[in-house]
């Protein structure tokens, strides 16, 4: 059945799903233990130990998947891309502007289960202390892959990887032609989220060359670096901070970011064991939650084990843990795969630095060879998943940031 048009979407999981899992669940072999301290050889075994406990005799998943059917879900078709999101309606208010759209993306290992506890905070929020000026039409897809969204479908038509610019173009067309606004919006990511929302805003922004207005990207908030600028680090005049940052930052990232290589290399190997897997899906997750997160060491300290289940159970329920690392094939197989030489963003952007984060945020001034920054903010706690770690930081500095810029959304 092809969607056309946005189609009301209920999340409904058979329960001989859940019953096959528990049956995973109940049988899962525990690895031999490095002796080592907790995590640093990867997911500490008393911590998996205790998860897989607590998903086999406390875990409901009928809680979250209630609370994801709170919000207006849909599914649509792009070509053949099957996209998932949900849309909850901003809050208007008699003679002023209608709320602007904000597309709020996750990345990996995310899910729209970090937006769950931020949507009705964005799009009312009067009802939370807040200013219903300040609302926005809030709509958080699942990437291709992921969720309950289909596989990504590449150009040719064929099911494969595809990269982050392309995804930036199907939220375009998302927002513009399957929703219908005539208005410009705002784009908002971290991790895959920032890559994509960066694309989406160089490639389809809210002025023309004519400095018009027209549907497209008037903001872009990032709180992670989408980017990077199209220079000749050889060539290139850089400050001390940026000289400090760059030879800092890749020390940082060494032991971090390894999982990207068999993510881009092996997605298909890799896929067989996270997708048969929940326990190894689990471990594999729980450990970037722990390392890129402000939570000292313990990932208990910041994400309850309800919220971090809730998470690996979207991977698990819908069996896309294995193509949602294809994002990461899909990227190397992009051309170009950054910034054209002496190009930049031109929308303007805003930079939120949360200090746990898995790479140590750039300074202002690399920031500035990208974007179009006109908010820099360093954020005094919080990591990688800041929806999930501080939601108010983040909320706060997304309605600071697109306070001025709703003059543009004015009419339809």
């Amino acid at each position: 059945m092809a969607y056309d048009t946005p189609e009301p979407f209920k999340v409904d999981i058979p329960e001989r799903a859940l019953i096959d899992l528990d049956e995973r669940l109940r049988r899962w072999r525990p690895p031999i233990r490095i002796e080592e301290d907790d995590w640093a050889a990867g997911t500490d075994p008393d911590f998996l130990a205790e998860l897989v406990e607590y998903w086999r005799h406390g875990y409901d998943w009928n809680r979250c998947q209630e609370t994801i059917n709170r919000f207006p879900n849909y599914l649509v078709d792009i070509g053949k891309q099957r996209l998932h999101f949900i849309r909850e309606p901003g809050t208007e208010v008699e003679g002023a502007p209608r709320p602007m759209p904000l597309v709020v993306t996750h990345g990996w290992p995310g899910s729209i289960v970090e937006f769950l506890h931020v949507i009705d905070q964005l799009a009312h929020p009067e009802d939370h202390g807040g200013d219903p000026l300040d609302a926005f039409d809030v709509i958080a897809p699942s990437l291709p892959g992921y969720g309950f969204s289909g596989p990504p479908i590449r150009d040719d038509g064929t099911q494969g990887p595809i990269g982050p610019r392309a995804i930036g173009k199907l939220w375009h067309t998302l927002v513009h032609e399957k929703l219908n606004y005539r208005r410009p919006y705002g784009v908002q990511g971290g991790d895959w989220g920032a890559v994509i929302s960066s694309w989406c805003a160089f490639d389809h922004p809210a002025k023309d060359e004519k400095d018009e207005w027209r549907s497209g990207v008037a903001g872009l908030h990032l709180n992670m670096m989408g980017l990077r600028p199209g220079i000749d680090l050889a060539k290139a005049k850089l400050s001390a901070d940026e000289q400090a940052w760059l030879a800092k930052v890749g020390p940082a990232l060494d032991d971090k970011v390894a999982y990207q290589r068999i993510h881009a290399t092996r997605p298909q190997t890799l896929g067989v064991a996270l997708t048969d897997s929940p326990v190894g899906l689990a471990a594999w997750i729980a450990e970037k939650f722990q390392a890129w997160s402000d939570c000292k060491g313990d990932p208990r300290s910041r994400f309850s084990m309800d919220l971090l289940l809730d998470n690996i159970m979207v991977y698990w329920l819908t069996g896309t843990a294995g193509t949602a690392t294809w994002l990461y094939r899909g990227v190397t197989q992009q051309h170009p795969r950054g910034l054209p030489p002496g190009e930049k963003v031109t929308v303007p952007t805003a930079f939120a630095a949360f200090p746990a984060d898995l790479a140590p945020a750039p300074p202002k001034e690399w920031i500035e060879r990208c974007y179009e920054l006109r908010r820099h903010t360093v954020m005094p706690s919080g990591g990688h998943f800041a929806a999930l770690e501080e939601p108010k930081l983040l909320i706060d500095d997304i309605r600071d940031f697109f306070r001025p810029l709703r003059f543009g959304a004015a009419n339809d």
